[in-house]
C-alpha cells in the first residue's frame, strides 16, 4: 500500500530546520523526499530562527507540515532518519548545527513513549521556533498531553523576537515562492 494513500490515513505534522548550507535548497529537498513517505496537505510559511541551545552557530530556517500517511510512527521516524542521513546530516553536537533536521511533532493524537521516540515532541511547548510555523497549519490542534491548543501554547510563550519571516536576499530566478515565502516543492 502506497504510504501517503488517502484513506485511512493519520494526520501528522513534522518539524523541518536547517542551519548549514543552502538552506531553503535543503528545505525543497526535504519536502520532495519527504512526498514518497507522506502526503503532505499544508505546509507553513518559512521563519528564520535564532539558534536555540546552542547560540554560537548560523540561524535557522524552519517550518512545518501537516501530512496524511499510513505509516506507523516507528516507521515514519525511521524513514525521517533516513531522510536526514541521505541529505547528509552527520552526527554532531546536540543542538548544535545541521543541514536537515526533521521531527515529529504530533502524530494524530497519539502519545507514544518509547526508546526511540516520543509524541508529542517532548520540547515543543517551550520552542517558540516550532509553535510558530505549528500555529500556521493547525493552530487549533490541541496538544493530547497538555490539554491546550497550539494557539494558545504560543499565546503563553514570552516574545523573545527570535522568530521572523524569512525573506530571502536574492532569489534565484528558477526558485519560486509564494507571498508568504512558502516553497513550492516541486521545483528543483
Amino acid at each position: 500500500m502506497d504510504p501517503r494513500e488517502a484513506s485511512h490515513s493519520i494526520t501528522t505534522y513534522l518539524a523541518l530546520g536547517t542551519n548549514l548550507g543552502a538552506r531553503e535548497e535543503n528545505l525543497r529537498e526535504a519536502l520532495n523526499r519527504l512526498q514518497s513517505m507522506v502526503r503532505l496537505t499544508r505546509q507553513s510559511t518559512i521563519y528564520e530562527t535564532e539558534p536555540w541551545g546552542i547560540e554560537d552557530q548560523p540561524r535557522f530556517l524552519n517550518m512545518v507540515v501537516e501530512a496524511g500517511t499510513v505509516c506507523g510512527p516507528h516507521a515514519l521516524l525511521k524513514f525521517l532518519k533516513d531522510t536526514e542521513r541521505a541529505m547528509g546530516r552527520a552526527d554532531g553536537l546536540r543542538y548544535g548545527p545541521r543541514l536537515i533536521d526533521l521531527d515529529i511533532l504530533f502524530y494524530a493524537s497519539q502519545r507514544i513513549s518509547t526508546q526511540d521516540l516520543i509524541v508529542p515532541h517532548p520540547r515543543l511547548a517551550e520552542r517558540r521556533f516550532v509553535l510558530v510555523p505549528l500555529a500556521d497549519v493547525a493552530a487549533d490542534f490541541v496538544h493530547p498531553l497538555l490539554g491546550v491548543s497550539v494557539r494558545e501554547l504560543l499565546r503563553r510563550l514570552p516574545d523573545d523576537h527570535s522568530v521572523w519571516l524569512y525573506h530571502p536576499a536574492s532569489q534565484q530566478p528558477d526558485q519560486k515562492h509564494d507571498p508568504h515565502g512558502q516553497l513550492d516543492a516541486t521545483d528543483s
